[in-house]
C-alpha cells in the first residue's frame, strides 16, 4: 500500500495517528470528530478511510502500536540468556518506561476503550492477554525453580504489577521528582521483593 507523505516525509498514517492522539488526549475520544482529525493531520477524509476504516480503528491503533512495542521487548527479555530474576526485573521495568514514554496513548486507551466496537475490544483483550501470559510465564518459571515464592499465585502478582502500570497516567508527571527509569526501577524492585521466598 502506498504511503503518501507530507513535506517532511511523515507518512499519512503516522500523521493521522499523531493528530488523533493529540485530539483524543486534549478533548477526549467521544468529543473529537473525524473532521477535526483530518484537518489537524492536513489530509482528506478519503485519506483517513484509506488507512483506517473508522475513528474506532484509530483508537485501536493508538494502543496497539504501544502494545506491539512492549510485546516485542518482553519477548526479547523473556528469551534472553539471563537468570529468570534478571529477565523478570528487566521486563517489569521496561513496561513502566515504555508506558511513561507513551503516556498519552495509554491514558487515552484506558479512558476510552469502552468506545471500541465489540470485535476490536475482543482483539485488544486477546493482545493484552498474550502479553500478560508471557509475563506470568516468567513468574511461574521462577516459582518452579524455587527462585520466587509460591505464596502468592502468579496471576495475582501480574495483576498487582499491571495495576500499578495502568495507573501511571493518573499520577506520573514528567516534571515530578522521579525520572521514568527511577519509577521503573522502584516498581520492578517492589515486584521482586514481593516474590522473594
Amino acid at each position: 500500500m502506498a504511503r503518501t507523505t507530507d513535506g517532511d516525509g511523515t507518512p499519512v498514517p503516522q500523521r493521522l495517528l499523531a493528530a488523533a492522539t493529540r485530539l483524543f488526549a486534549d478533548r477526549g475520544y467521544d468529543r473529537t470528530s473525524v473532521q477535526e482529525i483530518v484537518e489537524a493531520a492536513g489530509v482528506t477524509k478519503g485519506a483517513l478511510y484509506h488507512y483506517f476504516g473508522s475513528k474506532d480503528d484509530l483508537l485501536h491503533e493508538v494502543y496497539a502500536r504501544l502494545l506491539r512495542v512492549q510485546q516485542e521487548r518482553l519477548d526479547a527479555f523473556a528469551d534472553a540468556d539471563e537468570p529468570v530474576e534478571r529477565r523478570l526485573r528487566d521486563a517489569a521495568a521496561d513496561v513502566v518506561v515504555t508506558t511513561i514514554a507513551h503516556l498519552d496513548d495509554a491514558s487515552i486507551f484506558f479512558r476510552s476503550m469502552h468506545h471500541l466496537s465489540p470485535e476490536k475490544h475482543k482483539q485488544v483483550r486477546a493482545e493484552r492477554r498474550r502479553y500478560h501470559e508471557r509475563f506470568r510465564a516468567l513468574i511461574e518459571e521462577g516459582q518452579e525453580a524455587g527462585v520466587f515464592s509460591t505464596a502468592t499465585p502468579a496471576d495475582l502478582v501480574v495483576d498487582y504489577h499491571f495495576g500499578s502500570v495502568h495507573h501511571l497516567s493518573t499520577w506520573y508527571r514528567p516534571d515530578g521528582p522521579l525520572t521514568p527509569q527511577e519509577v521503573a526501577d522502584q516498581l520492578a524492585d517492589l515486584l521482586l521483593r514481593a516474590l522473594r521466598p
